[in-house]
């Protein structure tokens, strides 16, 4: 269903739908899309243990279900299914108690299932009423799919436009894709790819670092989310950007809850898919799904959850013509958290100080030539003790407690350092150059 170019469903009417299939069968329910991703499930009141089973658990907790998880109710043919699918328990892949599957489909499409912890009988009656729900869940995820990717394509086409006429055209395919949200604030989301010892990830353009990971996750399965698309980042790179919408231009929580869910999402994902090439199973999977348990717990916020993975978040922007921009700033905090650990996994435009004028610079700059001898890597640990000492204002005391060394071996390579570069570490100037080269060696 689209009214005027927008999806006339939303979360809530999916936990509507939810409940209402559990009060028609009389057992918890969950909904997920048909990659098995979350996307509503009923609130539990009773005592019986059976009904939070580990399977259910780890779906609400991560989002997902492990492949072990999706191998055993795949088998039983539930994407083909047209009609209640009666699943038995399996405890070798984690499944302890026996479920009704319920297929969720439009157009001959499936679209997603609704799960019940439900080893009882239901009579023909309860069976087709709670079919006809699940009918209506697939007409809404239909028009959600469809938006979604008119959304996603409309999007892609706007950041990457090369004209004027060419994002003018973007700009109108995304206001009718969005709808009335078209109007409200938003923000873009950067995620990067991980640094693979500095090389890229695929061998031939374009790089698909998607060959390392499943599919993005669904702007639906996103809270916040308008839009996810992988978009072409600098050089051979690949970028995802997620648009997402905001209550107000002042808070950006959202976009950063957006952020830790994807991050989550496509770590899992690359878990998943090394265990399945070494043979590991999803254990790998699991640790990392673990990593997308709700925002705002921490989950997710480490280097290792999010497996190398770095997002940078813009400003919002109140119209769609900013969004280029936008992009810009999200880029560009992403890989201001990629170069400096201690801004990331997820850094905000507003807060990656110099970066913001460092990002700025052509990508294939040259080092100063007064700085080129301290970058190399005969001299790495004399850059790293200039950069240490500049980032605590040139303080000796300072720098040596966390560089872990005497006072007189910092003032010797401080002297070294002016050796090399020529430079004069009492002058003002010398040390912007020195220090604003350091940080740009980084990127």
């Amino acid at each position: 269903m689209r009214e005027n170019g927008r999806v006339a469903a939303d979360y809530g009417d999916f936990q509507d739908l939810v409940d209402e299939v559990s009060a028609l069968l009389g057992a918890p329910a969950t909904l997920e899309d048909r990659d098995f991703r979350l996307i509503a499930f009923g609130v539990h009141d009773g005592d019986d243990e059976a009904a939070v089973d580990p399977v259910r658990t780890r779906s609400i907790l991560t989002r997902r279900s492990t492949a072990e998880v999706r191998a055993w109710f795949e088998r039983f043919g539930i994407a083909r299914a047209t009609a209640p699918i009666r699943i038995p328990a399996a405890p070798s892949a984690g499944v302890f108690t026996g479920r009704l599957c319920l297929p969720v489909r439009h157009g001959g499409v499936v679209y997603g299932y609704v799960w019940l912890l439900d080893e009882a009988d239901h009579s023909p009656a309860q069976l087709s009423a709670a079919m006809s729900v699940a009918a209506r869940i697939g007409d809404r995820l239909a028009a959600m799919s469809v938006a979604g990717t008119e959304a996603a394509q409309a999007l892609r086409a706007l950041l990457t436009g090369a004209t004027r006429a060419a994002r003018d055209t973007a700009e109108d395919s995304l206001r009718k894709a969005l709808g009335p949200d078209a109007d409200e604030p938003h923000a873009l989301v950067c995620v990067w790819p991980p640094d693979r010892g500095g090389k890229r990830l695929a061998a031939s353009p374009p790089d698909r670092w998607a060959e390392h990971s499943d599919d993005l996750p669904g702007a639906r399965t996103v809270p916040g989310a308008a839009a996810i698309v992988r978009v072409p980042g600098w050089g051979r790179w690949e970028t995802v950007a997620v648009l997402v919408r905001l209550r107000s231009p002042q808070v950006l929580a959202p976009a950063r809850t957006a952020a830790t869910r994807v991050l989550a999402a496509l770590a899992a994902s690359a878990a998943a898919s090394a265990g399945a090439g070494t043979g590991a199973g999803t254990g790998g999977a699991a640790g990392a799904g673990r990593a997308a348990a709700e925002p705002g717990t921490g989950a997710g916020a480490g280097a290792a959850e999010t497996d190398g993975l770095v997002a940078g978040v813009s400003d919002a922007r109140t119209a769609l013509a900013a969004l280029p921009g936008a992009w810009q700033e999200a880029t560009a905090s992403a890989r201001a958290a990629r170069a400096q650990p201690l801004l990331g996994p997820i850094a905000k435009w507003s807060g990656i100080g110099p970066y913001r004028l460092l990002t700025a610079l052509p990508a294939d700059a040259p080092p100063d030539p007064a700085i080129a001898p301290l970058l190399t890597a005969a001299h790495r640990e004399l850059a790293h003790t200039a950069e240490v000492f500049l980032d605590h204002a040139g303080q000796a005391g300072r720098t040596a407690t966390a560089l872990a060394i005497h006072r007189q071996t910092l003032y010797y390579r401080l002297s070294r350092i002016e050796q090399l570069t020529g430079l004069d570490l009492s002058d003002g100037e010398s040390r912007l150059l020195l220090h604003m080269a350091l940080k740009a060696a980084r990127l």
